[in-house]
């Protein structure tokens, strides 16, 4: 008789994690509190479309001829400014999600230049790319993502002509004054009967969002909110009867959620609003995000 013997191997991945703790916990304190998850898409800092153009010509310019370079990316408090990227090549929202969460958990980075090895697992999972990561102003970080491991030198050089082009253009002083008057309210575009709400672009992964009413300023406001966006964007995805249009009330509030080819909405009123006046407000938000989109979105990454 042949004996059979189970053994159990517990693996610890603790060892491998190591130095690696104060991103994760970042990332998973940004999961609870940041819409950029729920959404799968990124926020793009609201600029005139020919600010945006100076900086992604910049990049072009300087690094266009780096043939081994795959994406640039320029962020501005947590805010997407450009992503110019080499041609047939595109980058998920959750590799930037990464990106992001890098450049936020790291003060280091405001200090010098950064050359390290990442891994964006929707482009590639199975190796790591090279980024030199720097802040070229007091607000706005320049990272520049590479295949070439030996690249640092000349992604430098490239960082010192793209920051002293973008001087000379005043492009500092104008992200500045966009991160300064660009978060809104919704008294601001005339939609004093919403709330909150969160507007995704699915052609670009991109969002909006309003300052919160002051009902949700706490985090455990936003948290609960956040909970029931996303209760309702599963019931967009199930696959036995998915559906497109939702309208929830609870005792705090009414939340009409809409998702179509072009966009997804979540809209947030009083619980005392009426159907029609929820309707017309809606009607509203989308005419001004289709008039403002050009400043709200990058409707077309610029290529290498």
């Amino acid at each position: 008789m042949i004996a059979l013997f189970t053994i159990s191997y517990i693996f610890s991945l603790r060892r491998m994690l190591s130095g690696s703790e104060r991103l994760m916990h970042h990332l998973s304190e940004s999961m609870d509190r940041d819409p950029s998850f729920l959404l799968s898409s990124v926020r793009c800092l609201s600029l005139p479309p020919a600010t945006r153009d100076l900086v992604s010509e910049a990049i072009i310019k300087y690094c266009g001829k780096k043939k081994n370079t795959v994406f640039g990316v320029v962020v501005a408090a947590n805010q997407l400014v450009t992503l110019v990227r080499m041609k047939k090549y595109y980058i998920h929202p959750a590799d930037l999600h990464l990106l992001f969460n890098l450049i936020n958990a790291t003060e280091s980075f405001k200090s010098s230049e950064t050359w390290i090895p990442i891994c964006l697992p929707k482009f590639d999972s199975s190796g790591f790319l090279h980024a030199h990561v720097s802040y070229i102003s007091e607000d706005v970080c320049l990272v520049l993502v590479t295949v070439d491991r030996n690249a640092f030198s000349e992604l430098s050089e490239a960082r010192s002509k793209i920051t002293e082009k973008l001087e000379k253009q005043n492009t500092f002083a104008a992200i500045s004054s966009a991160l300064s008057s660009g978060s809104y309210t919704c008294e601001s575009i005339d939609l004093a009967e919403v709330r909150y709400f969160l507007y995704k672009s699915r052609s670009s992964a991109q969002y909006t969002a309003p300052e919160p009413a002051p009902c949700y300023q706490t985090p455990e406001d936003m948290k609960r909110l956040l909970s029931i966006f996303l209760s309702i964007q599963n019931r967009f995805h199930i696959a036995s009867r998915p559906i497109k249009l939702c309208y929830r009330a609870t005792s705090q509030e009414l939340i009409l959620a809409w998702s179509t080819q072009a966009f997804e909405l979540f809209a947030v009123f009083a619980p005392t609003a009426s159907k029609f006046a929820v309707l017309t407000a809606v009607n509203k938000l989308l005419k001004w995000a289709k008039k403002e989109e050009e400043k709200l979105f990058i409707l077309t990454a610029p290529t290498f």
